[in-house]
């Protein structure tokens, strides 16, 4: 039997050891799409039951992590957003502030009482509590974005709200 060389034979290994854990990331945040994993101190658990998160149904949607927050009262959790060209994610409110970041593409944002604005990757946005809003990729991308929700534990992320774009400030 032929022996490798030692330096081709932990090369080898690293490269397994990568694959296993590329493999692994892409079980866990498949896994999200359903379940929100709760992370506590070290330990990441899967929630039986989230509140439900109108949007997931229209946008791809992944939760990165939920933690309890150390304003009491509130709990803290990151979403990646994935908005297909064209598409916009409907009038909607969270029972908090919304705190996000255009990640990938060209959004239009309407907010009730505020101008409309383009965001662009790399923009910065603020949503107050219970503010409804609407968001819609222009594309030529699929839109990203990380929002960060300050929220109510147990109430649902996200919640469809009847709004006209005529109610957005112009």
């Amino acid at each position: 039997m032929r022996m490798l060389p030692k330096s081709l034979s932990l090369i080898s290994l690293a490269a397994l050891a990568l694959g296993l854990t590329l493999s692994a990331g892409t079980a866990s945040a498949q896994s999200t799409q359903g379940a929100a994993p709760t992370t506590s101190g070290d330990k990441s658990v899967t929630a039986p039951e989230r509140p439900r998160d109108d949007l997931a149904g229209k946008l791809v949607r992944r939760v990165i992590q939920r933690a309890p927050s150390s304003i009491p009262g509130r709990e803290i959790v990151q979403v990646e957003t994935e908005i297909p060209v064209g598409v916009e994610s409907g009038w909607h409110v969270h029972p908090g502030e919304e705190v996000g970041y255009i990640v990938a593409g060209n959004v239009e944002m309407k907010v009730q009482g505020r101008p409309t604005v383009i965001l662009h990757a790399g923009d910065g946005f603020l949503i107050p509590p219970r503010t409804p809003h609407n968001a819609r990729d222009l594309g030529p991308e699929t839109g990203r974005m990380l929002s960060t929700y300050i929220v109510e534990p147990g109430q649902p992320l996200a919640t469809f709200v009847e709004q006209h774009a005529d109610k957005a400030a112009h």
